[in-house]
């Protein structure tokens, strides 16, 4: 009796001393998230002596909550990242990981109504968020392909639902992210026409989304940083390996989800969370330069971003 005693009080003993931890997510749940409740659900990170609480975003994102220290870890994307990556509105925040490898991000559009290309955006709806990277990047991609970009038109986007906003014709190109919304199409069965920014502009290959870091925590517990990462990269890796698995995990976790768009969506992701990378999580320098570097000739920083700036590599599992 005193021996099954002993160890009941060392459990606890171990119980007690793990490391809390908050992520805050994007978004609601989706399978962009996918590693972290594997993770979860798999005890990976109480391998790792941690205790994580994974949490919603307030009103101001994720990005704010990570910045003031309520939460050492969540999600963000490099093009919303960008403001805050220097000068005086400087967030203390370090993309540590990507959760995808490339941008998987593009317009959407009804089958055959010539928008499968950025210059047939020409005289048609386009839902926008009237953020001006956002903006830029369209206009972009149009002048690319030789279209007037003055001839697109804008409106305030409030869309829920691609599938309803398509069709019915409120709307008739959409930004989304293929590995969801346009999944989701598919799922629903409504035919579209689909063009990816990153095959229009290399530098729009950037990383999106990421996870990121709070810099005091960074720099007084990189242990914990480490363990966390080595818990969601085991978390990603099993999502590749048997996305079903993971799909019926993110499912039991967020029970409102459809459960055939999240294996569904699952099942594409599984070649995008680490692509052609040679691990999880890792972002290439080269890319990420390139898409600021492409914010800064165009004025679409306050302050020019130097190279190498709001990413890390080094907490990532060797």
């Amino acid at each position: 009796m005193a021996a099954c005693g002993s160890e009941q009080n060392n459990s606890q003993d171990k119980k007690e001393k793990k490391e809390k931890v908050t992520f805050v997510l994007d978004w609601t749940p989706n399978t962009n998230h996918t590693g972290l409740y594997v993770a979860q659900e798999k005890g990976y990170f109480d391998e790792e002596g941690l205790e994580v609480e994974i949490v919603q975003p307030p009103e101001d994102g994720a990005d704010a909550l990570v910045a003031s220290g309520k939460a050492q870890f969540g999600i963000s994307f490099q093009d919303t990242m960008a403001p805050g990556v220097t000068g005086e509105d400087a967030l203390p925040t370090t993309a540590v990981a990507a959760v995808v490898q490339h941008n998987t991000s593009g317009i959407i559009s009804r089958k055959g109504e010539g928008m499968d290309r950025p210059k047939g955006l020409e005289g048609k709806k386009y839902a926008t968020w009237d953020a001006p990277i956002e903006k830029a990047m369209m206009k972009n991609v149009v002048e690319a392909d030789g279209g007037d970009f003055s001839k697109v038109e804008l409106i305030p986007s409030t869309v829920t639902d691609e599938v309803s906003a398509l069709k019915s014709k409120s709307v008739d190109a959409i930004w989304i992210f293929y590995a969801w919304a346009g999944i989701a199409t598919e799922v629903a069965g409504l035919e579209t026409d689909y063009f990816a920014f990153k095959d229009i502009n290399p530098a729009f290959d950037y990383y999106t989304p990421v996870i990121i870091a709070n810099n005091d925590f960074l720099k007084d517990e990189p242990e914990t940083a480490k363990k966390f990462l080595n818990a969601v990269k085991k978390g990603y890796e099993d999502a590749i390996e048997d996305p079903k698995e993971a799909a019926d995990i993110l499912c039991e976790a967020s029970p409102e989800l459809d459960k055939d768009l999240v294996l569904a969506s699952q099942e594409y992701l599984k070649d995008q969370y680490i692509a052609d990378a040679d691990s999880w999580g890792y972002i290439d320098p080269e890319r990420w330069n390139s898409f600021y570097n492409w914010l800064n000739e165009n004025g679409l920083t306050e302050t020019e971003i130097p190279e190498n700036t709001g990413f890390s590599n080094e907490y990532l599992p060797k």
